[in-house]
């Protein structure tokens, strides 16, 4: 059955190929590696568009095998190995089977010792069985996972997305633990994805850690803006409008390419159906953006130090910032000792209220900069 969308600009989740942009090379190595047997390791800033693209991998793997098992794991919110392997047995458990009572025998023989619990999905409103886990038993039941994994010799499919999470657990063993399961799972293909390119490289391609060479690498970058164009033009053509080139440009230089936010952009203009598009549509589309998360920003402004909403004020005026030490830019913006500085930069780039591209420090929201921008 076809999916119904009332608006094709989707600003989360996936429904399916009619509606998620190119990324044709980029999934065809993804799914080219992981079905030959390798994992890979996914890296792209946030609101790139890297969830959608491994949703869309899933899709096509499950064209090509309609018995095969695909699943996502965001591992963001997880602080603990208790979390993630609460998260973990909660993902897992259930998918390998659809009849929920054999699921539920099937774990009750399987994992001896501990009990299984059966609730409804609030958002599916089906059956879900999971695993009620004690304190201290996070590394027998993660083992016992794996081996259900293994056991059940179906090719399965597993990314965790924003897998640089489990450095900051505070258990010293986590990685070497995960790669001792994970290297014998002939069955089972992973995509460790994540924002923080750097920590994954660092995981994957230092040899210094357990997952060293283990995996293959691919890092995506922005849609080609004739490509994205072409894109969305199709849409707003089934409506009787025109998306102006120029209008689009705007949107993708101003916001660099990203998709998150060119989504967010082409959503308002096509939910305007009675308005020629152009450049004041936009502009008015931005506003809104900005008012409806006002709360939000101003409460982010109240969270942080002085020092370090200054800063990131003053990079917000100036878009991008190559030398944020420079002796003009302190000055320019009355900032503080050039310590202070680097001190109130480390805890914005860890925050990630900043981030740094090749061009300079920037604000990672971009919406967030612009509201910034206009207000200080």
């Amino acid at each position: 059955m076809a999916i119904q969308i009332n608006n094709p600009f989707l600003i989360t989740g996936y429904a399916s190929p009619d509606y998620f942009c190119d990324r044709k090379e980029e999934a065809s190595d993804i799914l080219n590696t992981l079905c030959n047997g390798r994992n890979i390791m996914l890296t792209s800033p946030r609101r790139l568009g890297k969830t959608g693209l491994i949703k869309h991998v899933y899709h096509l793997i499950k064209q090509n095998d309609a018995k095969a098992t695909v699943i996502y794991i965001d591992l963001y919110s997880t602080e603990s190995l208790f979390d993630f392997t609460q998260a973990f047995a909660s993902a897992v458990l259930g998918q390998l089977d659809s009849n929920p009572v054999k699921v539920m025998k099937k774990v009750m023989n399987f994992f001896k010792g501990f009990r299984p619990n059966l609730t409804i999905d609030p958002v599916t409103g089906q059956p879900k069985v999971g695993l009620d886990i004690a304190a201290g038993t996070e590394s027998s039941t993660l083992e016992q996972v794996f081996n259900y994994l293994k056991l059940s010799e179906k090719e399965c499919y597993i990314a965790f997305d924003e897998f640089q999470q489990i450095t900051y657990y505070p258990e010293n063993n986590v990685e070497a633990l995960l790669r001792s399961y994970i290297q014998d799972l002939h069955n089972v293909h992973f995509i460790f994805s994540g924002s923080r390119s750097h920590m994954l490289g660092e995981m994957f391609l230092s040899p210094k850690r357990p997952f060293y060479q283990s995996t293959s690498e691919k890092t995506i970058g922005v849609i080609d803006e004739d490509v994205y164009y072409a894109f969305a033009d199709r849409f707003f053509t089934t409506q009787g409008r025109t998306l102006p080139r120029d209008v689009f440009h705007y949107v993708y230089s101003l916001y660099e390419g990203y998709t998150w936010y060119i989504q967010m952009i082409m959503n308002r203009l096509y939910a305007k159906s009675n308005r020629a598009i152009d450049i004041g549509l936009v502009q008015e589309s931005i506003l809104e953006i900005l008012q409806e998360n006002e709360f939000y920003y101003q409460h982010m402004l109240q969270v942080y130090p002085r020092g370090q909403v200054k800063l990131v004020k003053a990079i917000a005026k100036e878009k991008v910032v190559k030398e944020i030490t420079a002796g003009a830019f302190i000055s320019k913006y009355r900032l503080t000792a050039t310590s202070s500085v680097k001190s109130a930069l480390s805890r914005m780039l860890d925050e990630e209220i900043i981030y740094h591209t090749p061009d300079g420090y920037i604000v990672y929201d971009r919406f967030f900069g612009q509201w910034l921008d206009t207000r200080f």
